[in-house]
C-alpha cells in the first residue's frame, strides 16, 4: 500500500509499504477514505519530537471503512468510522476515569521506558507520533491497523454526512473543545486564545458555545485572523501590536479571565525571549520555544485560568513559575481524551451547532502528501488545513 513516511527533518515521502494485518483479537483494519495533516505533524516534520525512525508512517487524523476485524472487535466490515488519535484500552485505571489519553496499555512495553525516563511515566499510545508514544503506524496511508477497535472508533451511521464534516472528530475538534473546557469558562468571561490554527479556531468556537462573552484571538496570519473574526472573535495581530499591552487595554487593565495556548513549542515572532529559545534549540541547549505560554501566564488576570492544549516536548527555561503562583492561576493541560467527547460533538455537528468544514483549504491525493507537508509548513496563511484523499488522482488539488 501507499503511505506517507518520515525519513528525517523536512523529508517525508510517499512510499510503498506492507499492508497492515490483524495482530490482536481486538484489532480492526480500516481502509482510509480521508486523512489530514495536523499542525502537530509539523513538529515531526521539523525534527522536534524525539524517537522517530526512518520509515515511520505518519498521520493521526483519519477515518474510513472497516475492511477486516479481529474476533473480539465490536466493529463490522463495511462500517464507516472516525478513529481517535489516542489509543485506549477502555479498562485500565485511567480509562475507567475517562482519562483516555493516559491509557496504561496502549503503549507497548518495549517503548514505555522512553517516556518513563523523561517524563516520570510512560507516554500514551498515539497513531503516527514517534516510538515514545508507541510507534504505532499512522493514518496517512491507504490502510491502518486500529488496536482496541472496540473502544476507540466512532461509527458514523448517517451516510449523508460527508467525511469533511466528521473527520476532525479524530483530533482537532475534541482538542479545541477540551482546551476550552479546561479553561473553566464561565458566562460573561473574556477568553484569549493564542494561535488561530485549527485547534485555536475550534477553541474560539467552543469558548463561545460555553458562554464566553468575548473571545480575543491572537496570531499574525491575516486569513486565520479573518476566520476567527467570522466566529465573532476580536483579534490581535502580534506583528502589529504588543500583545500584553493590547490585552490590558481591551480588558480595562484586568486581563482576560481565561487564556488558551494553542501555539506550543514552535512559537513564532521576533521577540527577544523567542530568539534566545531558537538559538538554544538550534545548538541543542534547549528544546521548546515557549513564548506563547509565557504570555498566557503574564497576561491572564489574577485568579484566572489557563489552558494549554498545545504540544510541548522537552525542557524549557525562563518559565514564569513565580507569576503562576503569585497570581493564583490554574493551569490545565494534557493530550485530549478524545473518546470522552466523540458522541456529544458528533451530535453537535449533526445538529449544525458546530461547523467543522470551514478549515479545509486544500484536498490533495495521498501521493502528494510530501508536497502538502511543504505547503502547510511554508504557506500557513493560505494552507489552513490539508485533507489527503487516498484514491484521488495525484496532482489534483481542490479548495
Amino acid at each position: 500500500m501507499k503511505a506517507i513516511t518520515w525519513h528525517g527533518k523536512h523529508d517525508v515521502r510517499c512510499d510503498t509499504v506492507d499492508d497492515p494485518a490483524i495482530v490482536n483479537p481486538r484489532d480492526a483494519i480500516i481502509r482510509v477514505t480521508s486523512t489530514a495533516i495536523c499542525g502537530s505533524d509539523l513538529h515531526l516534520y521539523d525534527g522536534y519530537i524525539p524517537t522517530m525512525q526512518k520509515g515511520d508512517i505518519l498521520g493521526h487524523e483519519f477515518m474510513g471503512e472497516v475492511v477486516e476485524v479481529g474476533p473480539k472487535s465490536s466493529l463490522k466490515t463495511g462500517q464507516r468510522v472516525v478513529v481517535p488519535f489516542t489509543i485506549s484500552c477502555g479498562s485500565c485505571y485511567h480509562c475507567s476515569k475517562t482519562q483516555y489519553s493516559a491509557c496504561e496499555n496502549a503503549n507497548p512495553a518495549d517503548n514505555q521506558d522512553i517516556g518513563r525516563e523523561g517524563y516520570g511515566h510512560p507516554m500514551p499510545g498515539l497513531f503516527g507520533y514517534s516510538h515514545m508514544t508507541g510507534g504505532h503506524a499512522g493514518g496517512q496511508a491507504e490502510y491502518v491497523r486500529v488496536p482496541f477497535s472496540d473502544v476507540g472508533p466512532l461509527v458514523i451511521p448517517d451516510e449523508s454526512i460527508p467525511d469533511d464534516k466528521v473527520l476532525f472528530l479524530s483530533d482537532i475538534l475534541p482538542t479545541g473543545w477540551m482546551a476550552a473546557e479546561n479553561a473553566e469558562i464561565e458566562p460573561g468571561d473574556t477568553v484569549a486564545v493564542w494561535g488561530c490554527g485549527p485547534v485555536g479556531l475550534f477553541a474560539v468556537q467552543s469558548a463561545f458555545l460555553m458562554g464566553a462573552e468575548r473571545v480575543i484571538a491572537i496570531d499574525h496570519f491575516p486569513r486565520r485572523l479573518e476566520l476567527a473574526r467570522k466566529f465573532g472573535a476580536e483579534t490581535i495581530n502580534f506583528e502589529e501590536s504588543k500583545v500584553y499591552e493590547a490585552l490590558m487595554e481591551m480588558t480595562g487593565g484586568i486581563g482576560p479571565d481565561a487564556a488558551i495556548d494553542c501555539v506550543g513549542l514552535e512559537a513564532h515572532g521576533a521577540f527577544a525571549d523567542n530568539i534566545i529559545d531558537q538559538i538554544k534549540a538550534s545548538t541543542f541547549l534547549g528544546t521548546d520555544r515557549i513564548h506563547a505560554i509565557r504570555q498566557v501566564i503574564l497576561a491572564t488576570r489574577k485568579g484566572g485560568r489557563a489552558s494549554m492544549p498545545a504540544v510541548y516536548g522537552g525542557f524549557v527555561d525562563k518559565f514564569p513559575l513565580g507569576a503562576l503562583m503569585e497570581k493564583g492561576l490554574t493551569l490545565k493541560t494534557g493530550q485530549t481524551h478524545v473518546q470522552r467527547y466523540l458522541r456529544p460533538l458528533y451530535a453537535a455537528i449533526a445538529e449544525a451547532q458546530i461547523d467543522s468544514t470551514f478549515l479545509i483549504s486544500h484536498r490533495m491525493a495521498l501521493e502528494d502528501g510530501p508536497l502538502g507537508y511543504q505547503k502547510f509548513h511554508d504557506e500557513q496563511d493560505s494552507y489552513t488545513k490539508i485533507v489527503l484523499k487516498p484514491g484521488q488522482a495525484a496532482g489534483a488539488t481542490a479548495a
